[in-house]
């Protein structure tokens, strides 16, 4: 039977945890706190279209207890990982995979790159701050995986599932490797979608078009997707912060399968939904701020790609932070996107 530990049973690690298990998978998940106590008391459960399905998945907050595993999904916000890193020592044989299933640029996107920049092998302080993932983890291990899902957590060890079935996944080198294709028969037959890409930094740059965009711009505002994509001023605004992403992305690579108005249309007919970012905001959590807007100013100072919108808002949104007390300032960061 293949071991999974999903560390950080959230929303999303959830909702995999429950797929996962729905697979077969001997499962377990780290998690904390009221969540934690909820699911070892009852089980975790999944709330989806109408009804309810009780999972009974091994429960704990110590990675010691659990032993080596063929995969660990990472369900953390990406901007949490490098703090508990170490963490994740007891979980790792020599043939495990790491699946972070995160947003932004994710910290081994330019393991296997060859995008012919001096950024190949390195990591960006945005995302993987001193290179921790990079050194601890090991970017070998890397599977990439695109999110799509949209779950919340109503009430500890409960997950509710809105929309969205896709995890899309992928090698950094672009191969169709066996793990890469166990992952993903496991997730098809949990119920899920997963097809995998040998061009998977095409789909993360998608993605992060619209989190580098709307995201911010609704956190500032308090703005749903569709009032933001409805308002002429400021679509104009996400307008011009795309085309400086775009640029960033073709720089290193990427490749963009939509135009800019199909990818604001695709966020605006989302009708009534917040990003993640105006949620951090909301609740008052750590602002996901670095993996899905920093991180494309790092990369646009260190190949002299200018982006002057995306700059101004993502000034506004640092200082929001700070002001909230949900951001810190990182000095190394500030000197790896300044313009």
């Amino acid at each position: 039977m293949t071991r999974v530990c999903v560390f950080g049973a959230g929303a999303i690690g959830g909702y995999l945890a429950a797929s996962l298990a729905r697979a077969g998978a001997e499962v377990s998940v780290i998690a904390r706190g009221p969540h934690l106590a909820a699911i070892q008391a009852n089980g975790l459960k999944l709330r989806k279209e109408g009804e309810e399905t009780t999972w009974r998945v091994r429960a704990t907050d110590d990675p010691g207890a659990l032993g080596a595993q063929d995969y660990v999904i990472v369900g953390m916000k990406a901007h949490a990982v490098p703090a508990v890193v170490d963490q994740f020592a007891p979980l790792l044989s020599a043939d495990t995979a790491v699946v972070p299933a995160v947003n932004g640029l994710p910290w081994w996107y330019f393991h296997g790159a060859n995008t012919g920049t001096a950024l190949d092998g390195t990591w960006l302080e945005s995302v993987d701050p001193g290179g921790r993932q990079w050194k601890v983890l090991g970017p070998e291990r890397a599977i990439g995986c695109v999110v799509y899902p949209a779950c919340d957590i109503p009430e500890p060890g409960v997950i509710h599932h809105s929309k969205g079935d896709r995890f899309t996944l992928g090698e950094p080198d672009g191969s169709d490797s066996r793990r890469l294709r166990l992952l993903s028969e496991m997730l098809i037959a949990g119920g899920l979608r997963a097809p995998r890409k040998a061009r998977l930094r095409d789909e993360i740059w998608i993605k992060l078009w619209g989190n580098c965009s709307f995201n911010p711009v609704s956190a500032l505002t308090g703005a749903s997707l569709d009032v933001i994509g409805h308002d002429d001023a400021c679509r104009g605004l996400i307008h011009a912060m795309m085309v400086e992403c775009k640029a960033v992305g073709e720089a290193v690579g990427a490749r963009f399968g939509v135009t800019i108005e199909q990818r604001i249309k695709g966020g605006t007919d989302i009708i009534g939904h917040k990003p993640s970012t105006r949620h951090d905001v909301e609740l008052g959590r750590p602002m996901e701020i670095d993996p899905l807007v920093s991180s494309v100013q790092e990369l646009a100072r260190r190949l002299a790609v200018p982006t002057p919108t995306l700059d101004a808002v993502a000034t506004l949104l640092r200082l929001q932070g700070q002001v909230l007390g949900l951001y810190e300032r990182k000095p190394a960061l500030e000197a790896a996107i300044q313009s």
